[in-house]
Order: structure tokens, then C-alpha cells, then sequence
């Protein structure tokens, strides 16, 4: 019987709030000296690619949410990916395994244009809800999925909505990832403790602050309205960068197609892309390539 099942947080033994904060933790820092080609400072765009499963993990009842799902799809990455092309920088994209079969060419496309493609669910589901059986089975599918659609075995996992359950660090060891972009101990990239040893995976930490969706994210039927000024937007993802590159570290950032794919959004990307190279020393790219150089040459 769990005795601290019955009992409110400051009842607990300091035996049980200790091993709920051992469960994951931070271990040592990989930050290192410089970044390839010596530059000061390592960028790393991603994009999840959550379309329709936004609304399909709820239930799938709103026509009008996975309409504007699909919109992501249909504009919102070949915008994206042509404003990368343009510029000739490398990205990640995140992506559940409903997505990946209902865009397969979207998946081959990114591939084959140079991006990583990284796990994301199996349908956009909550890892904290979930069983441990069916979290690893999701996750191990979901893996096998996006292999055999895109030809390459991804070695990154961000979990859906950054939702990360007790099980979910076991199960990626147990896969081989090489790296986690769910976690926010840090800035820099760090090792990944389970129950207090060294789990062989890699955190690049992600912020709700240079998430897009929390400034511009709407559901008309809750009271979820932000749509912050575009311009104040990128003012803040500009500052992150700024400090980053002034600090010789990591300037992360997380979209989503189908809430930064507007014509009066995408800029930011652009105006970002511009502001990058023109302070200069820095390197473009993806979120694995990053975690590599991070781990083999951590100071």
C-alpha cells in the first residue's frame, strides 16, 4: 500500500520528494569550448510538424482545427522549407507518425533537402497518461514508422507538448536515441540522469519562451487567444539570440507550420536567418548535429 498516496505534498517523507525529483535529472554539462569551424555560436531551428493531429489526439472532432492542421501541410512547410532553402540552412522537424503516413512526401521531401527528421509521438498523445507498455510501444512504432517512410532511423526524440512521463527517459535508452529535445534544466546541451546514473542520452533543452506557439496559439473554444504583435515576437527570439551568441552558446528555437507558416509571420524566421549571419561566427544546424559536436567535444 502507498502510504503517500493519502498524504499532501508537505507530508511526505523526504524520501519520497527526493525520488521524484531523481526520477531525470541533470547531469553534466556539455557545453563546448566553440562550435564547428571554431564559430562562436551554434543556431538550431526546429519545427513540429503537428498538422492534423493536434485536434486527432483529442478526439478528432473539430473539422476546423485539423483544417488548419492541414494548412500546416499544405503552406506551411513548403513555405518553410523553401525560406531554408533560400538561405541554405539545415533544420529539424518534428513529427508524429500519423503525420508522417498522411505526408509521406512531405517526410521524403525533408530528407532529401537535408533536414532531420526527429520522433514525436505516435499521434500527438500525452506520455504522462500513458502506461508504460503502451508509451514504449507507441514510441518504438512510431520510430520503425518514420524509418521506413523516409529511409532514415531518427536519433532524436521531442516528445508531444514537451509531456514527459516517468517512463519516458527508460524507453529512450532503450531505443539507442542519441538525444531528447523536451527537458528545460538548462541552455546548453547536458547528459540525462536516470535515477541518478548517466542514461547515454543527450538533452537539448528546449523554453516555452522561444516556442511560437505561446505567443501566437489560438483555440476558439477555450480562453487561449494570445496573438502577440508578430514584431514583439521576434523581438524576443532576436534578444535570446543576441545573448547566446554573446555567451558562445546555443540559440534553440521551436515552430510550428501551422502557426508561424503566415505570410505575416514567416518573416521572423527570415529577419532571424538575416540578423544570424550578419553578426557572423556562428553555424547553422540541426538539432542531431548539434547534440554530436556538443557530446564529443563538451570542455
Amino acid at each position: 500500500m502507498n502510504k503517500t498516496a493519502d498524504m499532501q505534498p508537505w507530508e511526505w517523507p523526504e524520501a519520497h520528494w527526493r525520488g521524484l525529483v531523481n526520477q531525470v535529472r541533470a547531469g553534466r554539462s556539455l557545453r563546448p569550448a566553440t562550435w564547428k569551424n571554431g564559430a562562436r555560436c551554434a543556431v538550431a531551428f526546429s519545427f513540429d510538424s503537428d498538422h492534423e493531429t493536434s485536434e486527432l489526439r483529442d478526439g478528432g472532432k473539430s473539422i476546423g482545427r485539423m483544417a488548419w492542421g492541414e494548412y500546416g501541410a499544405r503552406v506551411g512547410v513548403p513555405r518553410i522549407l523553401a525560406m531554408l532553402k533560400k538561405h541554405d540552412v539545415p533544420a529539424s522537424f518534428y513529427v508524429p507518425a500519423v503525420v508522417a503516413l498522411l505526408h509521406g512526401d512531405e517526410q521524403r521531401r525533408i530528407v532529401a533537402e537535408g533536414h532531420e527528421i526527429g520522433i514525436h509521438g505516435w499521434i500527438h498523445e500525452l506520455n504522462s497518461v500513458l502506461p508504460y507498455a503502451v508509451e514504449r510501444d507507441l514510441m518504438f512504432r512510431a520510430t520503425d514508422t518514420l524509418e521506413q517512410i523516409t529511409g532514415v532511423r531518427p536519433v532524436g526524440l521531442r516528445t508531444p507538448s514537451w509531456d514527459f512521463s516517468p517512463s519516458t527517459l527508460k524507453i529512450e535508452k532503450e531505443l539507442g536515441l542519441l538525444y531528447d529535445s523536451s527537458l528545460m534544466a538548462d541552455e546548453d546541451c547536458y547528459e540525462l540522469l536516470l535515477e541518478g546514473e548517466p542514461s547515454g542520452v543527450v538533452e537539448f533543452p528546449v523554453e516555452w519562451v522561444r516556442d511560437d506557439a505561446v505567443y501566437f496559439m489560438m483555440h476558439r473554444f477555450q480562453s487561449l487567444r494570445p496573438h502577440t504583435p508578430p514584431t514583439d515576437v521576434f523581438d524576443i527570439f532576436r534578444r535570446e539570440f543576441d545573448a547566446a551568441w554573446e555567451d558562445g552558446g546555443v540559440f534553440q528555437l521551436t515552430m510550428h507550420p501551422h502557426i508561424s507558416g503566415y505570410r505575416s509571420r514567416i518573416w521572423i524566421l527570415e529577419e532571424l536567418i538575416r540578423h544570424a549571419k550578419a553578426k557572423g561566427d556562428v553555424w547553422f544546424a540541426t538539432h542531431a548535429q548539434v547534440v554530436e559536436w556538443a557530446r564529443d567535444h563538451a570542455a
